[in-house]
C-alpha cells in the first residue's frame, strides 16, 4: 500500500510550469497549495480553476498545485499553511484539524444542510463567513471563501438495509462524522485518502462514507465497492480555501480578487457537477446496487442528530453561535416548504 501511494503522489503533482505560460518573469509571486484531494478528484475540484489563474495571473503571479499527502499529510495541512511552508489550502476545516472553534463543522456536520445550495446561503446570507473570519484571523489564516461540495453516503462491500446492519463496520470517514456515527456501531478509520481503494480491496476497510455517489465513481471506489446506501448524513460537504495570512496580505488588491473569482468558479462547477451527477449515476451508473433504511428507521438517525448538535454547542459560546444560525437556517427552510424543505 505504501509503494504504491509513493508512486501515485510522485506521478500526480501538478507543477506550475505545466498549468501556466511557458516564461516565468524574475519577479513573479510564486504560491504552493495544497488540496485534500487525490489526483482524479483533483482534476474537477481544483485544477480548473489552478489552471484559470494562472492563465490570467501570467508572469505576476503562479500557483504550484499538489494533491492529497504530497507535501505534507491532510491532517498538518493547517499547521504547514499557518507557518508559511504551504501559502494556501483547499479543504474543510475538519480533515486539515484547524484549531478553531468552527473546525466541527466543516466538512460533514449530520444533517446541517440537505442541498448543496444550503452551504452558500449559511455562510453568505446568515452569517457564517464572518464567524469564520473571526476565528481563522485569530490564528494568521485567511479564510477566503466556503462552497458546498458533495453529500455524505455510504459506498460498502455488503448490503446496508438497517441500521443494524451498520454495526461493526469499519468505515474511513471525516473526524466528526465518525464521532457521531460510532453511536450506531460504526468504527472510523483514518488513512491516507491514496490507500482507501487497497484498504478496501484487502478487508481492511468495510466501507467509505466520505462522498457521494459521482465521487465514488470517479476516483475508482465504485469499482471496489458493492453497494450504495441512498439515505444521506448531510446533504452537502463544506469545504473552503485558505491561505496563510502574510503572503495573503502581500498580494495587490486585483490578484487577491482573481483568487476569489477563481475560488468561486471552483465552487460553480461542483455544485452542478455533483448534482447532475449524483442523479445520473443512481439511475444510470452500473457499478453499484442501491439499498436504502426506511425512513422511520432512519429518522432515529436524525433524531440523534439534533441532539449532537446540542452537544457540540455547549462546548463553547462560539459553537453555540454557530448551532444556533444552523437551527434558525433549518426552521425557515422548514417553514418556507416545498421544495427547500419537504417531509
Amino acid at each position: 500500500m505504501t509503494t504504491r501511494r509513493k508512486f501515485i503522489q510522485g506521478a500526480a503533482v501538478v507543477p506550475a510550469a505545466a498549468l501556466a505560460t511557458p516564461a516565468l518573469a524574475q519577479n513573479t509571486i510564486k504560491w504552493r497549495m495544497q488540496t485534500y484531494a487525490g489526483a482524479a478528484l483533483a482534476e474537477h475540484v481544483i485544477v480548473p480553476a489552478v489552471e484559470m489563474f494562472n492563465k490570467i495571473a501570467g508572469d505576476r503571479m503562479q500557483i504550484e498545485l499538489f494533491f492529497a499527502d504530497q507535501l505534507v499529510p491532510t491532517g498538518e495541512l493547517f499547521q504547514a499553511m499557518q507557518r508559511g511552508t504551504i501559502d494556501a489550502v483547499q479543504s474543510d476545516d475538519d480533515s486539515m484539524a484547524s484549531p478553531t472553534e468552527v473546525t466541527v463543522f466543516g466538512g460533514y456536520f449530520p444533517f446541517a444542510s440537505r442541498y448543496s445550495l444550503d452551504v452558500p446561503v449559511l455562510f453568505n446570507q446568515y452569517g457564517l463567513n464572518e464567524i469564520w473570519d473571526e476565528e481563522y484571523s485569530k490564528v494568521g489564516v485567511k479564510h477566503i471563501s466556503a462552497g458546498a461540495w458533495d453529500p455524505c453516503h455510504f459506498a460498502t462491500k455488503d448490503p446496508i438495509r438497517s441500521l443494524a446492519d451498520l454495526k461493526g463496520k469499519r468505515v474511513f470517514t471525516f473526524p466528526t462524522a465518525g464521532r457521531f456515527l460510532s453511536q450506531f456501531g460504526v468504527i472510523p478509520v483514518n488513512l491516507p485518502w491514496e490507500d482507501i481503494e487497497v484498504a478496501m480491496q484487502t478487508g481492511e476497510l468495510d466501507g467509505i462514507a466520505w462522498s457521494g455517489i459521482t465521487e465514488d465513481y470517479t476516483v475508482g471506489w465504485a469499482d471496489v465497492t458493492n453497494y450504495f446506501l441512498t439515505n444521506n448524513i448531510s446533504g452537502a460537504w463544506a469545504g473552503s480555501f485558505f491561505a496563510n495570512m502574510e503572503r495573503w496580505n502581500e498580494l495587490p488588491e486585483d490578484l487577491q480578487t482573481l483568487f476569489r473569482v477563481c475560488c468561486d468558479q471552483s465552487h460553480y462547477y461542483r455544485q452542478w457537477w455533483y448534482w447532475g451527477g449524483e442523479a445520473n449515476l443512481r439511475v444510470n451508473g452500473p457499478k453499484m446496487e442501491l439499498t436504502s433504511i426506511p425512513d422511520e428507521e432512519w429518522a432515529t438517525v436524525e433524531a440523534a442528530a439534533f441532539e449532537f448538535w446540542e452537544e457540540i454547542a455547549a462546548e463553547s459560546d462560539t459553537k453555540r453561535r454557530v448551532v444556533d444560525i444552523i437551527k434558525k437556517y433549518n426552521a425557515d427552510m422548514l417553514k418556507a416548504g416545498r421544495p427547500y424543505r419537504y417531509g
